[in-house]
């Protein structure tokens, strides 16, 4: 049963009365962030029971070393994590010198906490009892400012329901916090300086190892029945690495007593260490002349422009439309595109699962949300970021035995060197090299935008067909090349030979490299020289790729038609999932390692996902033959996996399917599909939903620099629409049962295809098909 606790409502993620059990999945789902930074949705006052605090700066990370019973030769040395930074939301408070925490509160009459998507913030407000008798109504507003991203912002207002009441506030920074998944029980931060002037207060800390310096920081301000109040701290408590302020106010019944806390980071990838503090002080000032009620319209005024853009309408059905705009909001609040130093992790801001480092997940599936939502250059950062670690990626492939610039890209990386610490990911799960190539490609493809190739791509390309060209094993035996020694897609297989995906996307890699090598040395000459020059290739390395990229080996079944997942594949018991035990699922919580590896069961599309890649060179037949031999085995239990397999339903025609599948990845966080949401959000899965609705049940592709449409939909929706931003033209497109509407923001004509036929479409004026 999955959970089922958050109102359905189109623009906001809502939960109604408190449950001590749902607080650390309220936490992941009401995370905020705004790009730099980001926390989960812990409570500011103390709260005594089971709780998973966690705030994130973007880039900022430690090297946990490796942690295994066994060291094998190539292993990375460390585990890159995104550390949970100092705390600054932290509020502590008294009411009639009883402390407030809704872990002992005598009752709680009432709890509410709202996520607004459309404007960007968050709310919570409750009524309790205190063990003292006295009542009061609490009302949190927070967010995570857009406009000025080293800025956070706190409203906490407080109002004694059934006496007066003496209030403290005792706002605090803390240095001295610690990950929920460090390897050794490592410290991660050095207490650097505590400073505090008037209402502000500055703790500085820098990383062990990685030596980030970190400027945290806050300022209070106080208020009643909404004027401002003058009043300094009462008391005001320092150690090495945390600054307290005590104000206590006096309030009558029914009298609102508001703190305004202002917080956030100054960070030495933006700023020089010893001028950080000078940095949040200028922070605070300008903050501070805006006031609150300015800021939160900013911030409003900022969301309001990304969703003009980014935005899916559904109509007739809540839940559906919910779903989708969560997974816009969490993806635009972890990345916007504007350091090309920092990427998208698969929790983003909301957890520590996965290091928050940078999986195979961005070139996946984010890039094409980025490329249809944003300038094109968004795009080609997320690129820029794989080339600049293009000498690592090499020195990556060095420590495996390779040689002669072969480059093999991490499955896990914060600054280009792997540090995955699970050997059959590490070494084996070699396909991720295949999503870098092919995102250059499919950047191409979509912008039309084709310097980025001569100025960096090319040589990325190089690297990698290097790698597959050394990587494959000639078989004397079969008289073909094959690639040994695998984990595809499907993790619940490993050490496997001959993935069909992976030998598959290795010979498309060789393939489009000698292309776009031949295309270079024809068009951009100079370009082809320097590029020549560096990387020190020649005809006969092209004719050895030619020679391996021609003879690859792809295991087939004549008997059942279909390409098979590895060698072996059919030799295991191959029983449907719907004949499995519900009380068995997930697979991965219930079963043992050995007896997943020797199961049948797919963890997430593999074959499936060749298919989708490359489906231009498969027809539907083949589609739907693959379709239903692997689909039936398949448990979905990676957030990649739903989005695959609702387009690829949805190509087939089969909408209930499609938008069953639609559900699960729009709403795997929201109902907790997989039982774990408490750890934080899937936030690359989530550019999967994104996918789901535009090329699965829009049916949107780019052939021949041209956008082509098949419209479908669900039944039970009644219409929808998205925008794409195609090569700096904005279009439109709203479906619904009989027809298809576009209208252009730009200044020439686009034509498109629906189903097959040209249409042309004119700036400002609406076509119907």
């Amino acid at each position: 049963m999955n959970q089922d606790y958050i109102v359905p409502d189109n623009w906001s993620i809502i939960e109604e009365g408190f449950d001590a059990e749902r607080v650390k999945s309220s936490e992941s789902l009401f995370s905020i962030g705004n790009g730099a930074m980001g926390q989960r949705a812990n409570f500011e006052e103390s709260y005594s029971g089971h709780t998973f605090q966690g705030s994130y700066i973007a880039g900022i990370y430690y090297p946990d070393k490796t942690k295994v019973g066994w060291w094998k030769n190539g292993y990375p040395e460390y585990f890159a994590k995104v550390l949970n930074a100092p705390n600054w939301i932290g509020i502590d408070i008294t009411i009639n010198g009883e402390a407030l925490d809704l872990n002992t509160c005598e009752q709680v009459n009432y709890f509410r906490r709202e996520l607004n998507m459309k404007e960007g913030w968050y709310n919570r407000s409750f009524e309790a009892v205190l063990q003292n008798g006295t009542a009061i109504a609490v009302n949190v507003t927070r967010f995570l400012s857009l406009e000025e991203d080293e800025l956070g912002v706190i409203k906490y207002d407080v109002t004694p329901i059934n006496r007066a009441a003496k209030i403290t506030f005792s706002p605090y920074v803390d240095a001295g916090v610690t990950n929920e998944d460090t390897n050794w029980e490592e410290k991660f931060w050095q207490p650097v300086a505590v400073k505090h002037s008037d209402n502000a207060a500055f703790v500085t800390a820098r990383t062990f190892k990685t030596h980030f310096d970190v400027a945290t920081y806050m300022h209070n301000s106080l208020q009643q029945a909404g004027n401002n109040v003058d009043i300094a701290p009462v008391d005001v408590k320092v150690t090495d690495d945390k600054v307290q302020f005590t104000y206590s106010v006096d309030a009558a019944q029914g009298q609102a007593t508001s703190i305004v806390k202002l917080g956030g980071y100054t960070v030495s990838l933006n700023h020089t260490a010893d001028k950080l503090v000078e940095a949040a002080q200028n922070v605070i000032d300008a903050a501070q002349a805006k006031g609150y009620d300015a800021l939160l319209a900013e911030q409003k005024e900022a969301w309001a422009k990304i969703w003009e853009m980014a935005d899916i309408t559904i109509d007739g059905d809540v839940k559906a439309q919910q779903g989708i705009r969560f997974n816009i909001f969490q993806l635009n609040q972890t990345y916007l595109g504007k350091d090309a130093r920092l990427n998208i992790g698969p929790k983003g801001f909301t957890g520590e699962k996965y290091g928050g480092s940078t999986y195979w997940d961005t070139e996946a599936y984010c890039i094409p949300f980025y490329m249809a939502t944003k300038d094109q250059q968004v795009a080609r950062n997320l690129l820029t970021y794989r080339y600049e670690h293009l000498e690592k990626a090499i020195e990556n492939a060095v420590k495996l035995g390779f040689t002669n610039g072969a480059a093999l890209y991490p499955m896990v990386t914060m600054n280009g060197e792997e540090c995955h610490n699970e050997w059959e990911i590490t070494f084996e799960e070699i396909h991720r090299n295949g999503a870098i190539a092919f995102a250059v490609y499919n950047y191409y493809r979509f912008t039309g935008d084709y310097s980025y190739i001569p100025e960096k791509g090319l040589e990325v390309l190089i690297g990698i067909a290097r790698f597959w060209q050394q990587r494959a094993t000639f078989s004397s035996h079969k008289n073909k090349y094959m690639i040994l020694g695998v984990t595809g897609p499907n993790e619940y297989e490993n050490n496997i030979s001959n993935n069909f995906y992976t030998n598959y996307i290795a010979k498309w890699c060789i393939d489009y490299t000698i292309e776009q090598i031949a295309k270079v040395k024809e068009e951009y000459n100079e370009d082809y020289s320097r590029i020549m020059a560096k990387v020190n290739l020649n005809d006969a390395e092209l004719q050895q790729w030619k020679k391996v990229a021609d003879n690859m080996y792809f295991p087939y079944s004549e008997e059942h038609g279909v390409y098979l997942q590895q060698d072996g594949f059919l030799d295991k018991e191959l029983v449907p999932v719907s004949e499995l035990d519900r009380s068995q699922r997930p697979i991965n919580q219930k079963w043992s390692w050995d007896r997943i590896l020797r199961s049948p069961y797919i963890k997430q599309a593999d074959v499936l996902q060749g298919f989708y890649f490359f489906e231009d060179d498969f027809n539907k037949e083949q589609l739907e033959k693959h379709f239903d031999f692997y689909e039936p085995l398949t448990v979905h239990e990676s957030s990649l996996s739903p989005c695959v397999h609702s387009i690829q339903a949805a190509t087939l025609g089969r909408m209930e399917q499609a938008y069953m599948f639609y559900l699960r990845t729009s709403r795997l966080d929201l109902d907790d599909y997989n039982k774990e949401v408490e750890e934080g959000l899937h936030i690359t899965s989530m550019a999967g939903t994104w996918m789901s609705i535009v090329e699965g049940f829009g049916g949107m592709r780019v052939k021949n620099d041209t956008l082509h449409f098949e419209p479908r939909i669900p039944e039970q929706w009644q219409g929808y629409s998205f925008k794409i931003n195609f090569r700096n033209q904005i279009l439109k497109v709203s479906i619904n049962a009989t027809e298809t509407k576009f209208t252009l923001e730009g200044d020439k004509q686009l034509t498109v295809f629906v189903n097959g036929k040209e249409v042309r479409v004119e700036p400002d004026a609406l076509v119907t098909v």
